[in-house]
């Protein structure tokens, strides 16, 4: 083998190892925004279901099992399009789930987490220039 052959051989192999080495962040990054994802979740479910041992299990196990059924998944769009899902679960159940108690047959006490109360600020409008 001639050292011209050899100079392009070598070159070929360093390509072939550096896409290699990128398609391997690409997957460990990946993953790590997965786990994040995942503990975001779970730490979403205990602050909007605290004192109630049903719903942290239910959302526990659903929240479990969604990432069980599509660990397999290989491609990044349909990876892409499972963590937009997931992070939009996520708001959702940050901003507008409430907690309820029955406290009668007709009555419901609903305890609002803190971060959900907002001031109640009266609306003004603008003052209006005249000519």
């Amino acid at each position: 083998m001639h050292l011209k052959d050899q100079s392009e051989l070598f070159r070929g192999l360093q390509n072939k190892e550096q896409n290699v080495l990128l398609t391997l962040t690409s997957f460990v990054s990946e993953g790590l925004q997965v786990l994040k994802l995942f503990k975001s979740l779970h730490r979403t479910r205990q602050n909007v279901f605290k004192n109630d041992p049903r719903a942290l299990e239910a959302a526990r196990l659903k929240i479990n099992e969604e990432f069980k059924n599509n660990k397999d998944e290989t491609s990044s769009e349909k990876i892409a399009e499972l963590m937009k899902i997931g992070s939009d679960v996520e708001v959702v159940l940050r901003t507008s789930v409430i907690q309820g108690v029955h406290t009668g047959a007709d009555k419901l006490l609903l305890i609002p987490r803190k971060e959900l109360l907002l001031d109640n600020i009266p609306f003004c409008d603008p003052p209006t220039h005249k000519l």
